[in-house]
């Protein structure tokens, strides 16, 4: 079972991230993507713990479209991301994020890296800049949260979609549709954590045991067994990601 989008670099899970690392190894977490944001310093020693303590860990690196005005140069990771367009909190002028994310699917072509796409209340502007600027570009709308229309748009530019705690939220009718609909191998789950903690845990501190909880759900959704779940999920986290076995290493 694979968490395929966490911050387990921040800050909040310093003081017990050993912890939080036994939590995910004892619910059956065999591995997860930690997305760090690029010119972070602290963070990035941060993630140098979290390597420590869990080496099943990848690292994607990005500069977020809140930070798109503090551009800076990304080490070479297994993703690029997160990246894209925030239209709600606007922190970084729109020009300017349009101009850094093109940026970054470039780097990402150059790469040969896969994308982890951020979009909020921005879809339009954000699929229009991955036709024109992401050719070659695979990747994965992260915590997607729209309904099946906007879901076709995404798997129709080959895109995964990730579905995070959201979907086990009693008024996220139109995300279960999403759940049903999506191929099955373009599904990945993930937490976000630490925030969006799912149901039972909802408003406390999310962290990477709990995707176990959105496996679940999605199990029920589409009347999978959990057994196929988790191995449905981690094969495709496998197949965008290029994570090799750990006998292959």
């Amino acid at each position: 079972m694979i968490d395929s989008h966490c911050h387990l670099a921040d800050e909040i899970f310093e003081a017990d991230l050993e912890a939080v690392v036994g939590r995910a190894r004892d619910a059956g977490l065999t591995g997860a993507m930690c997305i760090l944001a690029a010119g972070d310093t602290g963070e990035a020693s941060r993630a140098e713990r979290v390597r420590s303590l869990w080496d099943r860990v990848s690292f994607a690196v990005g500069v977020h479209p809140h930070q798109a005005h503090e551009c800076a140069a990304q080490p070479a990771m297994c993703a690029v991301g997160e990246i894209g367009l925030d239209y709600h909190y606007d922190y970084s002028p729109r020009d300017v994020q349009h101009a850094v994310f093109a940026e970054q699917l470039a780097t990402a072509r150059s790469l040969a890296l896969p994308v982890v796409i951020h979009t909020r209340e921005a879809d339009d502007d954000t699929f229009a800049m991955l036709a024109s600027e992401g050719g070659g570009v695979a990747g994965v709308f992260h915590c997607f949260t729209g309904g099946v229309e906007r879901a076709r748009r995404a798997l129709d530019l080959g895109f995964y979609l990730s579905l995070a705690g959201i979907v086990t939220f009693p008024k996220a009718t139109d995300l279960r549709e999403v759940a049903a609909y999506c191929p099955d191998d373009r599904l990945l789950v993930e937490t976000d954590s630490p925030f969006l903690a799912p149901v039972p845990h909802r408003g406390k501190r999310n962290e990477p045991a709990f995707v176990a909880r959105v496996v679940e759900e999605l199990a029920g959704i589409r009347g999978w067994s959990l057994t196929a779940a988790v191995e449905r999920t981690t094969s495709n986290f496998d197949a965008l990601f290029g994570r090799k076995p750990a006998s292959a290493r």
